[in-house]
């Protein structure tokens, strides 16, 4: 029984640190694939933008949104107040 828990304990142990060592190999490379697929994410963004801009010439004019809020004056009543001195 004894040796079965030592044998599990020096397992993990080795697998820590093979895990360790190959997550210091590996890491680099897939920073750079994280990385390199943000950049081309972000320059999808930046071409889809760039298309939907105006041409030159082409004259937009962007009215703002009516304001559909209808104001309600039934916010409750308003009680005036007097400071006490203390004392």
């Amino acid at each position: 029984m004894l040796i079965g828990l030592l044998r599990t304990i020096l397992f993990i142990i080795f697998f820590y640190y093979v895990v360790k060592f190959l997550m210091r190999l590996f890491a680099p490379f897939l920073i750079k694939k994280v990385a390199e697929k943000m950049q081309q994410q972000a320059n999808q963004q930046y071409g889809n933008q760039q298309q939907s801009t105006v041409k030159e010439g082409e004259t937009v004019i962007d009215k703002a949104p009516r304001n559909q809020r209808q104001t309600k004056d039934d916010v409750g009543e308003y009680v005036d107040f007097e400071e006490i001195d203390k004392p």
